[in-house]
């Protein structure tokens, strides 16, 4: 049984997907961002950087997006979303997820919160070089698309493409949102047309880029 403490569109969700994906039971504990529940003593303790995912397993608090949803697979083997330890495709798997963590991600949060890094007297060069870091990234992912796709990987999916399409998801309200490049387009589309997302999308409350 997992516990999946969240905040819907977050972080979180491509976490909370993936347990929807793979039928696992799990319960959910919505943690109010607005009201600062995930800097409360009693949040701090599961997680102390104080942000979403917390996903408790067997009991234990874990965190990070991307070291979850690998987790995930790697517990369930019988969905195939996660490459053979040791092949080829497992460095590859190791790879995309780190770059959306690593490179995506940090990107995605000087676009959303630009004081943050620099103040607010720099907060608009803060989000143009955002932006051109999160533009770089979706060119390079869609070349990689174009020339190995439907999936990251290839022909199957795997527990990667969870991640990236939540982070391809935050681009929506952006000048140039991730689906104006055209292997990313049909990527996310397939991603889409999971009964997973559906349901996802009703338990979160969601009704954006559907």
């Amino acid at each position: 049984m997992y516990q999946l403490y969240y905040a819907p569109g977050t972080a979180s969700l491509a976490v909370h997907w993936l347990l929807i994906e793979l039928g696992v039971p799990h319960s959910l504990v919505a943690v109010d961002l607005e009201n600062n529940e995930h800097k409360s003593p009693r949040y701090l303790a599961l997680n102390p950087a104080g942000v979403v995912p917390t996903l408790v397993i067997d009991g234990v608090p874990h965190s990070e997006a991307a070291a979850l949803v690998l987790t995930l697979a790697d517990r369930h083997p019988q969905a195939g979303l996660a490459p053979a330890p040791g092949s080829a495709a497992r460095a590859a798997y190791y790879q995309w997820a780190f770059y959306g963590a690593n490179t995506l991600q940090p990107a995605f949060r000087n676009w959303f919160y630009p004081t943050e890094a620099a103040g607010a007297a720099h907060a608009e060069a803060v989000k143009a070089q955002a932006r051109d870091r999160i533009e770089a990234a979706f060119t390079r992912i869609d070349a990689h698309l174009t020339a190995g796709g439907p999936y990251v990987l290839g022909a199957g999916v795997t527990a990667v493409d969870f991640l990236l399409t939540m982070l391809m998801r935050w681009s929506r309200a952006m000048p140039r949102p991730a689906t104006e490049w055209p292997a990313i387009a049909a990527y996310v589309a397939r991603m889409k047309q999971r009964d997973s997302f559906a349901a996802l999308y009703a338990r979160e409350g969601l009704t954006d880029w559907t």
